[in-house]
């Protein structure tokens, strides 16, 4: 009885079982642990984004920036050089002989032609004063043969004999005359005696060294440009000549080498200065300042120039949309009052404090700089080149 009760039991259950099986509470439930799942990771999925949208940005980097007047500026190219005189001459003797005549010293001003020296020629000299009695006497027997052959007592014949006696009386002259004049030194233009390395009464060999003559008005400015700069100069240009003395000189450039020299690949350039008191003299050091073409530029504080990411010098300014931006500069001149700087574009802002701690392409907030600073910054260039 109690067996029959166990499978009586048994069967209700499976028969419970299937009917629920049937409804599909079963599959609902599993649905529901699913979508409490995917809901769970959803949750935390968006839980980081919400902290990072929570989370506060960094502010932008404040520069203080100026759009500085432009003007123009005329191009400034210093370089290193050496005065020199406009001609220098050795002057020697063509003969040897002795000193007889040393009009001139150290230090004196001669005019073209003025006697240097003359080394005694007596017999030279008598052979001249020969000469010209021949050429008198020649002369005065070839106007006697003209007067006899207009009155017609002369054969044409003798005439010619007369003047050809004239010619050659002439060029005995003319060579006694040269031979004495080998004896003689003169100087070839005008200009300085810088130095006489001989004394009246001594003896010189053919070709020795009487004196150094110097012109110097105008005195030359000499020095070498680089090929960069070659292209901004031209004949005429005004020059500034800074003397290692402290002494400023005012020049003209009237000549560039067009032939670079092969170990420096720079080019020879000379500037005349007026010079007729003298006071520059050849052999001194010199800093030459040429005024090349004008060209359109702005003057800023030596502070601003920093260096790109490729390590060529510029600056740093901000574009319309308050990003970066790097301009290589054109250095124009370098004044005591700051830098002259061309190429940067007319509407840039150009970043004056701050320029070091951005870098091309970040956003930053710019501010107009104060007018004090800029001074300030100015007065520092001006104290950093006295």
């Amino acid at each position: 009885m109690r067996i029959r009760f166990h499978k009586l039991a048994a069967v209700v259950v499976l028969i419970g079982f299937a009917a629920w099986m049937a409804t599909g509470e079963f599959s609902s439930v599993g649905s529901v642990a699913a979508n409490k799942a995917k809901a769970a990771e959803a949750e935390q999925a968006k839980a980081p984004d919400a902290a990072a949208e929570a989370e506060p940005k960094a502010p932008l980097r404040t520069v203080a920036v100026v759009t500085p007047p432009r003007k123009t500026y005329a191009r400034a190219i210093r370089i290193s050089g050496l005065t020199e005189a406009d001609k220098r001459a050795v002057l020697a003797t063509r003969v040897a002989g002795v000193i007889d005549k040393l009009p001139v010293k150290q230090g004196d001003h001669v005019k073209t032609g003025d006697l240097v020296l003359m080394l005694a020629a007596e017999e030279k000299i008598s052979m001249v004063d020969n000469a010209k009695q021949l050429v008198v006497q020649r002369q005065a027997e070839l106007d006697a043969a003209l007067r006899l052959m207009k009155s017609g007592n002369l054969p044409k014949l003798q005439l010619d004999t007369a003047r050809s006696n004239l010619t050659s009386a002439q060029s005995q002259l003319e060579t006694a005359q040269a031979e004495l004049d080998r004896n003689e030194v003169k100087a070839p233009f005008d200009g300085v005696i810088d130095r006489v390395p001989v004394e009246l009464g001594s003896s010189i060999m053919q070709g020795g060294e009487v004196a150094t003559i110097l012109k110097l008005d105008p005195v030359i400015a000499r020095g070498e440009v680089s090929e960069r700069d070659l292209g901004y100069l031209k004949l005429g240009d005004k020059a500034t000549i800074r003397l290692v003395s402290g002494q400023t000189v005012q020049g003209t450039v009237r000549y560039i080498s067009r032939d670079a020299s092969s170990a420096t690949r720079t080019f020879r350039v000379e500037v005349a200065v007026p010079n007729a008191d003298g006071s520059v003299p050849a052999g001194m050091t010199a800093e030459i300042a040429l005024n090349a073409q004008p060209t359109d530029a702005v003057l800023l504080p030596r502070s601003v120039v920093t260096l790109g990411d490729k390590g060529d010098l510029g600056i740093r300014a901000v574009s319309k949309d308050n990003k970066v931006a790097f301009f290589p500069i054109d250095l124009v001149d370098d004044t005591p009052t700051g830098l002259v700087l061309g190429g940067i574009p007319a509407d840039a802002r150009i970043i004056v404090a701050g320029q070091e701690l951005v870098k091309e392409g970040d956003l930053v907030n710019p501010v107009e700089a104060d007018q004090a600073i800029i001074k300030k910054l100015l007065g520092e260039a001006t104290a950093g080149t006295q």
